[in-house]
C-alpha cells in the first residue's frame, strides 16, 4: 500500500543545507522506509479504532510519537 496511492506520495529528500539527495539508492531506501511506516501506522490506527479507542486520541498518540523522536546524530 502506498502513502497516498500514487507516485506523488514521496518527498523530495533534502539535506539540512536544502540540497537534494539525488543518490538513487538513498532515495529508494527512504521511500521504502516511508511505505513501511505508513503501513505500520495505518495498521495501528485501524486496530485502535476496532478496539473502540477514540480516533482523535489515536491521531494524537501517533503525532506525539513523531514529536518525540531523537536524533542520535545531532551535532
Amino acid at each position: 500500500m502506498s502513502a497516498c496511492g500514487n507516485e506523488a506520495r514521496y518527498a523530495i529528500w533534502r539535506r539540512d543545507d536544502s540540497s537534494v539527495v539525488s543518490c538513487t539508492e538513498k532515495v529508494k531506501v527512504m521511500n521504502e522506509n516511508l511505505d513501511e511506516l505508513v503501513q505500520a501506522m495505518q495498521d495501528a490506527f485501524e486496530d485502535g479504532l476496532l478496539m473502540e479507542v477514540s480516533e482523535a486520541q489515536m491521531r494524537d498518540v501517533l503525532h506525539r510519537l513523531v514529536d518525540h523522536l531523537k536524533n542520535p546524530y545531532h551535532r
